[in-house]
């Protein structure tokens, strides 16, 4: 006689539905990740900003360390501090104390203050592509905050809803900025807008604001075509500019950090701006999504001209990220690249960095880590592609001012 199977006594455990998995996965990681910031930044679980040795202090305001010793020395701006080994250390905040003792008595054309005069307009510069993983975010933020360090008046504004550059400024999305606290609330179509000035945060790095990111931006892309439709509201491309002309004033760069992809949001800041930063990882497959990106910004930006939308922009500079020179395929394709674009590729390069990628583990940039927790070589190799770079722009916003370089 056939056995027959028996039946199970307790039920069988229900499946949990996937998106169930997803969130749970997210709120978990969520909690982690505002753990691992409460153990980084205590007791108050907020990034500070490090001082500044003697050295790195005088070769940012553009003296020698002996000059600098010497005004400390006779008394003239802020005492630095002192260390037990007798090292003198100064904030931000004294460097630019010292400029502006420095600029009282600069003779000739030489300024130590850098910020932009009257008759000169302010840069807002778009970091931009639509392809993951090609450098945007961490290109974006050291040239925040290196212009920060040379004493310019800075905006980073975080326009992308992953809102990485917002948490490399100690800010976890999802905890720390609430409803309509990101650009989507100054540039939205109801009645909930708010004022810019409303939503900018200062920093913990004096002359360097943030307007953060979060998901609510998507929001964004989900209302334009409705507004679109209705045919009522100000133009979806003339918004991010006027919101950012509502401060303008208060600073001499605004840096836009773009989503991976050419939505809405992308296009208005490309409207707004005055000049482009395109990453460019030099591999074939980042390359192909770059002509990509090209030809539909291209074809994009057109209909937006057509329509009333103003481009005018000071510059256009690629910038090679993530570059290994001793790769080969990586060395041909950047000379590629400049063979096609010729001067609109920066001469410097964002050389691919252990350094680097080990600051963004405890969400700083290379700029907030001291030379003392890394291989001298490595960090200094690391140091001069960033400054590079960083000051290759720079210049290119001085010529934009009709200034020296």
């Amino acid at each position: 006689m056939a056995k027959t199977r028996s039946q199970p006594t307790e039920p069988q455990t229900r499946k949990r539905p996937m998106t169930e998995v997803i969130a749970g996965d997210g709120a978990a990681l969520s909690e982690e990740l505002q753990a691992m910031r409460a153990a980084l930044f205590p007791p108050v679980a907020q990034k500070m900003l490090r001082s500044f040795s003697s050295v790195e202090s005088a070769k940012l305001i553009g003296i020698a360390d002996a000059y600098l010793r010497q005004l400390s020395l006779n008394g003239k701006g802020p005492q630095p501090t002192i260390n037990a080994g007798g090292r003198r250390y100064y904030t931000l905040d004294q460097i630019n104390e010292i400029r502006a003792v420095l600029d009282e008595n600069a003779k000739g054309n030489k300024r130590y203050v850098q910020r932009r005069r009257d008759d000169e307009h302010c840069q807002v510069m778009a970091v931009v592509n639509f392809k993951g993983g090609s450098g945007k975010t961490t290109t974006a933020a050291h040239l925040a905050q290196y212009l920060a360090f040379q004493g310019y008046r800075v905006l980073a504004v975080d326009l992308d809803p992953q809102a990485s550059l917002t948490a490399l400024h100690g800010y976890q999305p999802e905890y720390d900025i609430a409803s309509n606290e990101t650009m989507y609330a100054a540039i939205r179509y109801d009645d909930q807008r708010r004022p810019l000035k409303d939503i900018i945060r200062k920093s913990y790095i004096p002359g360097l604001d943030l307007v953060p990111g979060n998901l609510e931006l998507m929001e964004y892309e989900h209302d334009t075509p409705r507004a679109l439709a209705e045919r009522g509201a100000e133009p979806f491309f003339g918004r991010v500019a006027s919101a950012l002309g509502t401060v303008a004033d208060d600073y001499d760069v605004i840096v836009l950090d773009c989503p991976p992809q050419l939505g809405f949001l992308t296009l208005g800041a490309l409207c707004a701006s005055t000049g482009l930063i395109i990453t460019a990882h030099p591999q074939m497959l980042d390359v192909m999504s770059m002509c990509q990106f090209l030809l539909m910004t291209s074809d994009l930006l057109g209909v937006v001209q057509e329509s009333g939308g103003d481009l005018d922009y000071d510059f256009i500079r690629y910038v090679v990220t993530r570059y290994e020179p001793s790769d080969g395929p990586q060395t041909q394709m950047v000379g590629f690249m400049r063979s096609l674009f010729r001067e609109r590729v920066l001469t410097n390069t964002m050389l691919k960095s252990t350094a680097i990628s080990d600051a963004g583990l405890s969400k700083q940039t290379l700029y907030e880590v001291g030379r003392e927790n890394f291989s001298k070589n490595t960090y200094d190799r690391a140091m001069e592609s960033l400054d590079g770079v960083n000051s290759e722009i720079e210049g290119l916003i001085r010529q934009a001012w009709g200034r020296a370089v």
